[in-house]
């Protein structure tokens, strides 16, 4: 499946199967959008980090992304929206920094994953968390 600059592709995250698909959905719209090799494994590693901490700390252990093909001021690229339904991040700034962890990992997932894309902003309450992220073509 292709998308097109106005169409928004929603998938939802339930399960091991449903984070390879959204690898191989943002692989697919990197290369569509002309992301250099590099920006297309970043943008896929960071958006398989944020699918597996839906599975791993949403309450329901599922969440939803939304991606979209980007065109601004001549240059292309893909957003990606995840989100879930709590319980939310109780400290942000600590979870943002690295080897911060309340599920006992390394804690590097999230602050890794603003490293690695070119546009992050996460906002976060008791009814959930959203991350929005972005990779653009040089």
């Amino acid at each position: 499946m292709s998308l097109s600059t106005d169409e928004i592709l929603a998938m939802t995250i339930s399960g091991d199967a449903d984070v390879l698909r959204v690898r191989s959905a943002l692989r697919a719209e990197a290369q569509r959008a002309g992301l250099s090799l590099t920006a297309e494994t970043k943008l896929v590693t960071a958006g398989s980090e944020l699918a597996r901490n839906i599975l791993r700390y949403a309450t329901t252990r599922q969440g939803l992304v939304s991606i979209e093909r980007l065109d601004r001021d001549g240059r292309r690229g893909v957003k990606a929206v995840f989100s879930d339904s709590g319980p939310g991040i109780a400290d942000l700034d600590r979870a943002m920094s690295d080897g911060f962890s309340t599920g006992g990992s390394l804690g590097l997932g999230l602050p890794g994953s603003r490293r690695l894309v070119d546009e992050f902003a996460i906002e976060s309450d008791a009814s959930g968390t959203s991350v929005v992220i972005a990779q653009w073509s040089r």
